[in-house]
């Protein structure tokens, strides 16, 4: 049974952690010049409040709860594979996929909303935003799911590798947290 990951030679660190670090501190960048640009830009002209009226703030935070609870879910994924206990591994990466699956899946029905009501990404600034913003954040989401469902696999086959589970929990609320910030952003 493999448990842990052997540190590098002289450090306590594990193979790959830095290289996570590092890639987060790039999406940092990434979300922080798009948040930075839409600061600006929402206070530099006018109208904006009356565009994001028509976003559906129930909706939002109804998928803000279920992106949350996949963060919880996917710390038990990790207490879990520490204990040595398959089932809920494996029973908490599921959950994580799940809500993953469904805040994608509520994004879609907003999407298709907006769309119906004639907010696209080309209808003005803030549309353009907003689309590439929650865009961007999806496919997020989605690369977690895929990489979940890889740890999910590899849980079935007996692999509780805690290390790799502790990853792509450092990935999955990242995710979190980016959503935290385009919520009030563009909602409130």
């Amino acid at each position: 049974m493999e448990t842990t990951a052997a540190t590098r030679a002289g450090t306590d660190i594990l193979p790959g952690k830095v290289g996570v670090w590092w890639f987060l501190a790039s999406e940092v960048m990434l979300f922080g010049g798009l948040i930075g640009s839409f600061i600006v830009s929402r206070l530099g002209s006018s109208g904006w409040s009356g565009e994001a009226a028509h976003l559906s703030v129930p909706v939002a935070a109804i998928n803000t709860l279920v992106l949350l609870t996949s963060s919880m879910t996917m710390v038990m994924a990790f207490g879990a594979v520490e204990k040595g206990d398959p089932r809920g591994l494996r029973t908490y990466l599921f959950l994580t996929i799940l809500l993953g699956l469904t805040f994608l899946g509520i994004k879609a029905y907003e999407y298709s909303s907006e769309v119906a009501a004639g907010f696209t990404p080309v209808t003005g600034l803030f549309w353009s935003f907003y689309y590439t913003m929650t865009g961007l954040h999806a496919l997020h989401v989605l690369a977690g799911i895929i990489t979940n469902l890889a740890l999910f696999v590899m849980a079935r086959r007996g692999l509780r590798n805690q290390h790799r589970v502790e990853l792509a929990g450092l990935y999955w609320h990242f995710v979190d947290i980016v959503w935290i910030f385009l919520f009030p952003l563009l909602y409130l």
